[in-house]
């Protein structure tokens, strides 16, 4: 390793930023970094690989010996910094992403491991008046998040199908392991007094990740009848369920309020561009509007408002495209004159955190750095510089846009080390099909 020196998180931002999500440059950012993890630490971590990795890889990137590595991975990992997975023999470890990762796990711990004070005024001068970050975020393709349609506001009469990974039941009730924390976002607003008086412990994790947060007392396992307990009383108050866009192996569910979530706060300032939305959207019936304004009061992305028609009576006039499609209308308009109805275009949602991942990392133009990770060796970053005006020039980036060349380099990349770890924690071992995701449905229900 190279000397520790105050640079360390410099160089721990430089890191993080190869990723998809990015985590631009900020003093802020370095505040954050500081708080989260010791200067040697910061140095460790800013050299892990982009892929899953395991202990004897970290102990040969860090020169040390198994045991020393053992020990520092399982406090990165007590941090909420690195996942740990474990699958029969198998012991590996991910460096958590930005969002959706370690940003929030520092708040939704249930122990006070952090000033969670500070840390709460520092992700809300990063995140929501700094807009680089969230401008990242919300450019990426595949999005991290998807909003799931509130099933109930589903009327039976008009049958219509809801596919498998499209409801939060079907997540709850299919996951091995499920844990919940406290809501990073409301707490974030607490200690800024800004909090809303939504319930907090709501934040809900599944499988490989709900076993490594539990496993760290990060989150507290719970039942699936805890679980199902919780999204109802979510449901309920009118909160909004936004989860992991994938359709197998789903990682987290928010039960998120349009006053304190980041990101419906920024889907609402950043021009309502992100593809978060249901396959679902919200329509007038032909119940007549009693204007009581409900669906206006509860409507978490501002998407309707209130119109005449000519002979007198209101409707609700619906923006289809902010429109998330989460049903919150629906379920609370006493009038039954809003419905749900199935978009015309059902948007693709990768098969699991594997695709999303190789997805992002294309359309992002950094797929040199997960071809080359290994970030103590000068001929990887040399290569990652060459890749990086190779793969930046305009006819190479047609290419990489061709979903026939994405779903070969998808094909290709299953057969490498770092997949084959990847497939023996998140899909015991059977590998799924990649070649053709424009096709792929899971089972559907209708109503």
């Amino acid at each position: 390793m190279g000397h520790i020196n105050s640079n360390s998180y410099y160089t721990l931002q430089r890191r993080l930023d190869q990723a998809p999500q990015g985590a631009p440059a900020s003093e802020t950012l370095i505040k954050i970094l500081e708080i989260l993890l010791a200067r040697d630490e910061a140095q460790l971590v800013s050299v892990l690989p982009i892929n899953l990795f395991t202990l004897e890889e970290a102990s040969r990137l860090w020169k040390k010996s198994n045991q020393e590595a053992r020990v520092i991975l399982d406090v990165l990992a007590d941090k909420g910094i690195l996942f740990d997975f474990a699958a029969g023999g198998t012991q590996a470890y991910l460096l958590a992403p930005t969002m959706a990762g370690f940003f929030e796990f520092s708040l939704m711990r249930l122990d006070d491991r952090f000033d969670k004070k500070i840390l709460s005024e520092l992700y809300y001068q990063y995140i929501n008046v700094e807009e680089d970050f969230m401008k990242g975020i919300f450019s990426l393709e595949p999005a991290i998040g998807r909003a799931l349609v509130q099933e109930d506001a589903i009327q039976e009469k008009d049958r219509v199908v809801v596919l498998d990974y499209e409801r939060a039941s079907h997540i709850i009730d299919t996951s091995s392991c499920i844990t919940v924390g406290i809501c990073y976002c409301r707490h974030k607003m607490e200690h800024l007094g800004k909090a809303c008086q939504n319930p907090q412990e709501v934040c809900l994790t599944f499988n490989k990740s709900a076993e490594s947060l539990a496993k760290h007392k990060i989150a507290r396992s719970i039942s699936k009848e805890e679980a199902r307990r919780i999204l109802n009383l979510c449901i309920d108050k009118g909160l909004v369920q936004t989860g992991d866009n994938v359709q197998e192996s789903v990682n987290w569910i928010c039960n998120c309020c349009s006053c304190c979530c980041e990101a419906l706060l920024a889907y609402k300032r950043l021009g309502y561009s992100a593809n978060i939305n249901t396959n679902f959207v919200s329509r007038p019936s032909d119940e007549p509007c009693t204007e009581c304004g409900e669906c206006i009061e509860r409507c978490p992305v501002n998407a309707i408002e209130l119109d005449k028609r000519k002979n007198g009576h209101s409707y609700a006039r619906i923006d289809s495209g902010r429109c998330l499609g989460c049903g919150v209308c629906v379920r609370f308009c006493p009038s039954h004159s809003i419905v749900l109805e199935r978009r015309e275009q059902t948007a693709f949602v990768p098969r699991d955190s594997f695709e999303r991942y190789i997805l992002s990392v294309i359309s992002t133009g950094k797929l040199q750095n997960l071809l080359c990770d290994n970030y103590t060796l000068l001929t990887h970053d040399l290569l990652r510089r060459f890749l990086k005006i190779i793969l930046s020039l305009k006819p190479t980036k047609r290419l990489l846009a061709q979903d026939q060349l994405q779903s070969r380099f998808l094909t290709a990349i299953t057969r490498t080390e770092h997949y084959t770890l990847f497939n023996k924690l998140y899909n015991d071992g059977k590998k799924p099909d990649y070649s053709h995701p424009e096709l792929r449905r899971t089972s559907a229900k209708s109503y």
